[in-house]
């Protein structure tokens, strides 16, 4: 099983636009991939309430976690997404 450990860089945390645009990049990524926060639970990256439910807030480290074939590109382009600060490229988008 492959892990990438990354903080959260966006101001609110995971949640709401920031995990919505996870959300929806993990679902995307072929195979599945699991989020959790320290040594909690792993839940799915692709569940919103689940990832809402892990209360990671700016500067939380979360572990990713995935195994298969692709599973190091999908945690590289997560933890890429993840270490960027998505509510400053929101407002920038208006």
């Amino acid at each position: 099983m492959s892990e990438r450990t990354v903080k959260i860089a966006s101001r609110t945390g995971l949640h709401a636009r920031p995990a919505a645009l996870f959300v929806k990049a993990a679902a995307g990524q072929g195979v599945p991939v699991k989020i959790r926060v320290g040594d909690g639970k792993a839940v799915p990256a692709a569940s919103m309430l689940a990832v809402l439910a892990l209360g990671a807030k700016q500067g939380t480290e979360v572990v990713l976690e995935a195994e298969g074939a692709g599973a190091d590109d999908a945690l590289d382009a997560l933890a890429a997404l993840l270490a960027r600060d998505l509510d400053a490229e929101e407002s920038t988008d208006a």
